[in-house]
């Protein structure tokens, strides 16, 4: 480790302290790691994922990063940033200046505060860099900032399996030229594997003869294919997370989950990697990954978009759509993909969406019952906003049918299907797949013939109930019960109300839209509208119109 000379010599017992933290990193040490950042609701890290702010923060992220790979220091610079004062003690770990901002730990000198900067060289191969503020708190050296630059990837393997610039040409002309599209893992490209989001399953699958529909229509329409995106295994959950490839990183919100198990293209349209994400909806997988990362997610009506192509999870309610990161983009995709002069693809459909969806909007009481508190408030105010604005909606409360049954029963039939599709290839491959999906798919094959049929028995008054209320009105509801949780979090509880939320509209095949127009807590939370079958484009159209009228524009 080299020490290029500076004006001034670097304390002893900081360069100590600074390889006792680098020890740490090198070993995964995560109890001295903690120890290393200062306590406390100011401190700060920084990476190309973005900002963690405080203690706890940074802690839950490095519990789940894993180790850095094995690296050397080449270079450390020091730099002293003390103004010779005694900082004045203060009685909380939300430390402010005399001004009322933020200022130093009780129990240290302004005499004590260092900058950092060192170089690491992996040998792997690449440099990074990193950036620290170190100050003496109560006789030891601890990390008050710090910003990671890491050596640069040859591409995010958490988001891509597979990427180019572009994968794949699309038509030179078209509505979509000049957008690019990450592809779910889930669908035919000539050429190429299905992986599903499994290295054994495509370690074994075939290239694939001929690419799906729903790619060839973009394709046909301008876009570039800029890669295959990760997906959840097998489609089969809606946090977001990989055992194999990791966690792709949330756009919007850093340290949360992305939501799944659209995860990969969502990821990469809201870190700005593609415009377009190609993806599938069983239970909520484009509606709860556009939630939780402040996107636009289209649901298409069930059997608008063909499915060949397309590995299936459960064929009653598997659907294709797409994620944007503001609403005129996805106009254009549904457009193009939907109407008849576009798409090769789809019949003349066209016609339900050609007429405005009425401006009544039903709010579903049982379904918003299960967001949170502070979801729910911020629903209140956005409605309280829609209808005291200039073109202001009607509101009507509506009983949708306990939630709870809709549930069960649409988890039952999914799970049938589910391993009706996976269960012979998971037999013949123990230990493949992850716990949690190992655990959904454990709980699906004991469903018996006679469960299967009672719980599609019970879906068919909901269905029926749910396309009554949308004949003359769009429901309109949070998309999910809050802001994205974070990695660290038990997720099962938010998975519960989560698809209770999601699952109706899925259960009835209708057409739904996830607008990104709440914030909670600093978090995105999307709105979602419902409407009747085959009105899809002009649900884009409606929910354009409602998100300019409180401000939001088109996302653009």
């Amino acid at each position: 480790m080299a020490v290029p000379a500076d004006d001034a010599a670097m304390p002893d017992d900081l360069r100590a302290a600074f390889d006792a933290y680098e020890s740490a990193i090198v070993a995964n040490d995560l109890d001295a790691l903690d120890a290393f950042f200062a306590p406390g609701t100011q401190t700060l890290r920084g990476d190309t994922a973005g900002l963690l702010v405080g203690h706890d923060a940074i802690s839950g992220f490095r519990a789940l990063r894993g180790g850095v790979p094995p690296r050397e220091i080449a270079e450390i610079h020091y730099r002293p940033l003390s103004s010779g004062r005694r900082a004045a003690p203060v009685a909380s770990d939300d430390v402010r200046d005399d001004a009322g901002a933020p200022g130093t730990p009780a129990g240290s000198d302004d005499g004590d505060v260092a900058l950092l900067v060192s170089v690491s060289a992996f040998r792997g191969g690449g440099r990074g860099l990193q950036t620290q503020i170190w100050q003496r708190i109560d006789g030891r050296w601890l990390i008050t900032a710090a910003h990671v630059t890491p050596r640069t990837p040859a591409l995010d393997r958490t988001i891509w399996r597979s990427v180019g610039d572009p994968f794949l040409q699309g038509a030179w002309e078209g509505p979509l030229a000049g957008l690019t599209v990450a592809v779910k893992d889930l669908f035919a490209i000539a050429g190429f594997r299905i992986g599903a989001g499994n290295p054994a399953y495509l370690e074994e699958a075939r290239p694939e003869k001929a690419t799906a529909p729903a790619v060839a229509d973009l394709l046909r329409g301008g876009a570039s294919l800029r890669g295959i995106a990760r997906t959840d295994e097998f489609a089969y959950s809606i946090a977001g997370d990989n055992v194999h490839y990791g966690t792709p990183p949330n756009g919007a919100v850093v340290g949360a989950l992305p939501g799944g198990s659209s995860s990969g293209p969502a990821s990469a349209v809201a870190l700005g990697h593609a415009d377009i994400g190609l993806a599938t909806d069983t239970a909520g997988s484009i509606r709860v990954p556009a939630s939780y990362q402040g996107l636009w997610g289209l649901r298409t009506t069930h059997d608008l978009v063909p499915r060949q192509g397309m590995l299936p999870l459960a064929q009653s309610f598997d659907t294709i759509g797409w994620l944007t990161r503001d609403g005129d983009t996805l106009q254009r995709v549904a457009d193009w993909c939907l109407s008849y002069d576009g798409s090769a693809s789809t019949e003349s459909v066209y016609g339900a969406s050609g007429d405005d969806l009425p401006w009544r909007f039903l709010v579903p009481e049982e379904i918003l019952d299960c967001a949170d508190p502070d979801t729910r408030e911020a629903f209140s105010r956005l409605l309280a906003a829609l209808a005291a604005s200039d073109d202001p909606p009607s509101f009507r409360a509506v009983h949708t049918g306990e939630v709870d049954a809709a549930f069960t029963a649409f988890r039952t039939v999914q799970g049938a299907e589910a391993w009706r599709n996976d269960g012979e290839w998971l037999r013949a491959h123990p230990g493949a797949v992850g716990e949690a999906v190992a655990e959904r798919f454990r709980a699906a094959s004991q469903i018996t013939a006679a469960e299967e049929s009672r719980a599609r028995a019970d879906l068919e008054p909901i269905a029926a109930h749910l396309a009554e209320l949308v004949d003359g009105a769009v429901l309109i509801f949070p998309t999910v019960p809050g802001p994205a949780p974070l990695r660290t979090a038990d997720v099962d509880a938010v998975r519960a109300a989560t698809l209770r939320m999601t699952a109706p509209a899925a259960a009835a095949g209708l057409p739904a839209i996830s607008v990104p127009l709440l914030t909670v807590g600093g978090a995105p939370v999307g709105v979602c509208l419902v409407s009747r079958a085959g009105t899809d484009i002009a649900l884009v159209r409606l929910a354009r119109r409602l998100a300019a009228l409180i401000g939001a524009g088109d996302g653009r």
